[in-house]
């Protein structure tokens, strides 16, 4: 091998991965801050030093493993003298590297299809470390599986587990777990968040930072100056401080006669059927299923609805899909159907240009959002953060056009996002219904 010529934060980084105080390490930060190569660099060295031992090279979609980080490793073999054929042998088919020390590297896809929300696929192999590459792409659930996977080999060489981490600014579960916790000094001892910068990087090109210079602002913000904080996106419906809000505003009112449930019907077997009681709005409860048959979920709603002493009349269910079968068998709920035309509001006739029911809510839910007027009692933590990440990803879609219409983003580039369906922001945003419905009282004469 020959000695490679690397970069202080590479350097860091390193020297951290190399302790044992900290599994997992995370790179966060702006494009060009040599995340990709340092964590091909480390697995490389890994598999020489340790034979027989056994790591990953893990991406949301396959196609972009082999298209970007796997050549990036493949570079550093170079570099390091490392020869195809000679040193390591790749199989397209298999997706596995294999040293000439016994050592292997296997590349993992890691995107949540709904046909394996369980990741079956990723069958029950064990491995000595791994490296995810652009960790705001997959979901939390794919992370704790690959952490959960850490344990071949590690008594035999004394080593502890180890996960290194990249990516960009984004505001997925990685905000939460790893930058918010690191700016707030929250972070657990057994992690490690570093920054890396494009500026960090002496080998990158004046032009890479330069056309850099000119994207947009928000891209700017991430990807050049690494600014997790960057989504002042005007097309970003809710402020994420008021999101984190609801779960602290206990002082929301929750008078006992205005009791509503809305529920998100699972259309496919990798979403979830959710089920939400409110009392006036405040989230009193919210229940999750999967894979629920039709009568299922019908039992489900008459019993949460004796339960709490809910009217039919104040129940809103997703009529869209399976959903239509639910309302079929409770007379007298709502059905919510989301490209129906929107309602007339409380107060007023007047229809705001928007493009059908689900799009006029999700802006009322916004409002009341923002305005902090909706509150919840406690919740497990899977389901908050899955709020708050459903809820992070609603946007005005063409914000900047001259549109007639006032539309969101397609759900289908959401779940593209999550790596799942948005079933809790979409129960949440039927609740909507009971605020916009008006009030009509008929005109009686009195002559």
């Amino acid at each position: 091998m020959v000695n490679l010529k690397i970069s202080p934060k590479q350097k860091e980084i390193l020297k951290v991965l190399e302790n044992t105080e900290n599994t997992e390490v995370f790179a966060g930060g702006a494009a060009g801050g040599s995340k990709s190569f340092t964590g091909c660099l480390w697995q490389v060295k890994r598999r020489i030093q340790y034979p027989g031992s056994r790591g990953f090279l893990a991406r949301a979609r396959l196609k972009s493993l082999k298209e970007s980080t796997l050549l990036t490793f493949f570079e550093v073999c170079t570099k390091l003298g490392l020869k195809h054929d000679v040193h390591y042998k790749y199989n397209a088919q298999t997706g596995v590297i294999k040293f000439w020390n016994g050592s292997e590297e296997y590349l993992r896809d890691l995107f949540l299809y709904p046909s394996d929300p369980e990741f079956v696929s990723l069958g029950s192999t064990e491995y000595t470390d791994g490296f995810i590459d652009e960790m705001g792409e997959i979901t939390e659930q794919a992370y704790q599986i690959m952490r959960s996977r850490i344990r071949f080999k590690l008594d035999e060489y004394k080593l502890v587990p180890k996960l290194f981490m990249g990516s960009n600014p984004c505001k997925t579960f990685v905000y939460r777990e790893f930058y918010k916790k690191w700016r707030d000094g929250a972070l657990e001892p057994f992690k490690a968040y570093i920054p890396a910068s494009v500026y960090d990087n002496p080998f990158i090109s004046d032009h890479y930072i330069e056309n850099l210079k000119k994207l947009d602002t928000v891209n700017r913000e991430r990807l050049l100056n690494g600014n997790w904080e960057y989504d002042d996106d005007p097309a970003k419906l809710f402020e994420y401080d008021r999101i984190i809000d609801i779960f602290t505003n206990d002082y929301v009112e929750a008078p006992r006669e205005k009791m509503y449930i809305s529920c998100d019907v699972a259309r496919f077997g990798g979403d979830k059927t959710v089920i939400m009681i409110w009392r006036g709005l405040m989230i009193m409860k919210i229940i999750e299923k999967d894979k629920s048959s039709v009568k299922e979920v019908v039992d489900e709603l008459k019993k949460q609805s004796f339960m709490w002493k809910v009217p039919a009349s104040n129940i809103i269910i997703d009529e869209d899909g399976v959903g239509g079968g639910v309302v079929d068998f409770i007379p007298n709920v709502k059905g919510f159907v989301n490209n129906s035309a929107p309602k007339e509001t409380k107060g007023s006739k007047k229809i705001h240009n928007y493009a059908n029911l689900k799009t006029q809510c999700y802006f009322k839910l916004a409002e009341y959002v923002n305005d902090s007027k909706i509150g919840c009692y406690d919740l497990p933590e899977s389901i908050k953060n899955g709020i708050i990440e459903d809820l992070e990803q609603v946007a005005q879609k063409d914000i900047d056009k001259d549109e007639n219409k006032i539309r969101l983003i397609g759900k289908e580039e959401i779940k593209e996002k999550l790596g799942r369906s948005p079933d809790y922001g979409d129960a949440f945003m039927m609740r909507m219904y009971f605020e916009l419905s008006s009030n009509y009282k008929p005109y009686i004469s009195t002559l």
